[in-house]
């Protein structure tokens, strides 16, 4: 009977209890989350914590040496920390990691080593510390599974193959799909850098990091509105203008730095998900051409050297107001997968919106003379 009790008390301290039933946990704390909408994080009084996403996924991270609970509800996905060999097919997400200093947790890659502008991930790439696995529509399920992968990680992309989804977790491999992108404030896109923090541990550092971008944006808060247009897009093969929709994370950025996004009222004819559309370029010039400032998206073909290279895109370009008072400029390569950092690109907005001369101290813009 005496060792029976001792041994009852002694639940935390020597481990001699049985394993604790998921039913009879209780949560200690919730995350504090400032923006993000899309995820939340319940954190238990064993130190695990519960990742629940707005589609409805959940995962219980589980400490190392800890035992998984017992009776953990069928829909929720057990991940044991350390989670490591995961294979990663969202590209805004591997930024996260690097910021954690964590890309090592990561071995397998969707996307190619030239395919990468977050310079850790191309230099594991180019190290053989982490290899090219398929992308997201077509993993090399073997390679995958010799690799003992423990998790893998997509982007809302995934569900235009949702059979690649079910067959990774038909092989044991559990998928997360990553919702930054949903995110109605970019603050909350930066914010789901939290998320990512709790498979590694790194809570603390994840927070710092978190408010030192945020207290850049918080502090233009108080500036009124520069009262200068922007557009921001970039010519397809096609010939189409591509531009960001209203309500894009993008076109918020523009207006948290001061500025007003040029399609703010535009009429999108559809209701459909995607974050971007395609427009004539007739209809294109006539709402565009007297924009303050051009922001041209280089992401896609490639960063623009010159105006002339960017005239070139369309004779209509000549006429455009920003062209006219040397207001254009591109976009580096690196902005959309540079998602821990959106502050620093709200910040280089501000500037060409407010400044003469902001050249020396941008970051992500350039103009184009």
């Amino acid at each position: 009977m005496f060792f029976l009790a001792v041994c009852l008390f002694s639940v935390k301290s020597t481990g001699c209890a049985e394993t604790l039933s998921f039913p009879e946990m209780k949560v200690d704390h919730s995350m504090e989350l400032s923006y993000a909408q899309e995820f939340s994080v319940d954190y238990y009084e064993n130190d695990c914590a519960l990742i629940q996403i707005s589609e409805g996924s959940r995962f219980l991270v589980v400490p190392e040496g800890e035992e998984v609970p017992e009776e953990v509800d069928s829909d929720i996905v057990i991940l044991q920390q350390p989670v490591t060999d995961i294979y990663l097919a969202a590209t805004a997400v591997m930024d996260y990691f690097a910021a954690l200093d964590a890309c090592d947790a990561i071995t397998l890659s969707g996307t190619n080593a030239d395919g990468w502008y977050v310079e850790e991930a191309k230099e594991a790439m180019e190290n053989g510390e982490m290899i090219y696995a398929g992308k997201y529509s077509a993993p090399d399920y073997e390679l995958i599974l010799s690799k003992s992968c423990k998790l893998a990680i997509e982007s809302t992309m995934i569900y235009h193959t949702p059979e690649v989804k079910e067959k990774l977790m038909e092989f044991g491999i559990p998928v997360l799909v990553d919702y930054s992108s949903y995110e109605p404030n970019p603050l909350g896109r930066i914010e789901w850098m939290k998320l990512y923090s709790v498979l590694l541990g790194k809570e603390d550092l994840a927070e710092e990091l978190f408010q030192k971008q945020a207290a850049q944006v918080e502090a233009l808060e108080s500036e009124e509105n520069t009262g200068k247009t922007v557009a921001f897009f970039y010519i397809t093969s096609s010939g189409y203008a591509n531009v960001r929709k209203p309500g894009d994370y993008v076109s918020k950025m523009i207006e948290m730095a001061g500025g007003t996004y040029i399609f703010s009222n535009l009429d999108t004819g559809d209701d459909n998900a995607l974050s971007t559309m395609n427009m004539q370029m007739e209809e294109f010039y006539a709402k565009a051409k007297d924009a303050d400032y051009v922001i041209y998206n280089s992401t896609i073909d490639g960063e623009l050297k010159s105006l002339d290279a960017f005239l070139d895109k369309s004779a209509l370009l000549a006429d455009f107001k920003a062209v006219k008072e040397g207001n254009v400029w591109c976009l580096s390569k690196s902005m959309f997968q540079d998602t821990s950092s959106l502050g620093n690109v709200i910040l280089d907005i501000h500037s060409i919106l407010t400044e003469e001369h902001p050249e020396d101290h941008l970051e992500y813009l350039y103009c184009l003379e």
